[in-house]
């Protein structure tokens, strides 16, 4: 089971810390990512730690966003910096036991494949 927490609301400009608690899990056997859903919007992937721990990022995010995990409570967290206005969203955490069907394509910068288990969502707003 995943559970989800650490939204909340900022400023344009600010940060916010999203967390990611994992019941059961062993970090080290499962592949990680986050994803975020906007009003009216297509499930967007933001960040993931694959199978060999390699983590990448969508364009949208690279160089604002942070991925990483703590193994030690089987927490996945998103640092979330210079936070816009278009950030706002549902975001969810999900995780998958390797061999996970996910993959990065590096040709188009995208995250294609699925998860088996997701998070119930934290709400991020971000204000102008």
């Amino acid at each position: 089971q995943l559970v989800g927490s650490g939204g909340g609301s900022v400023q344009s400009g600010g940060s916010l810390r999203g967390s990611c608690r994992a019941a059961g899990y062993t970090f080290t056997n499962y592949c990680m990512a986050w994803f975020r859903q906007a009003p009216g919007n297509e499930l967007e992937w933001l960040a993931a730690i694959d199978s060999e721990r390699t983590i990448t990022y969508a364009d949208s995010v690279n160089g604002r966003f942070t991925i990483s995990q703590d193994n030690t409570t089987n927490t996945l967290f998103l640092q979330m910096d210079t936070l816009k206005f278009e950030d706002t969203a549902m975001y969810y955490c999900a995780a998958e036991r390797i061999p996970c069907r996910a993959y990065f394509s590096p040709a188009d910068g995208k995250l294609y494949g699925d998860f088996a288990s997701w998070g119930q969502g934290t709400q991020v707003t971000v204000s102008s």
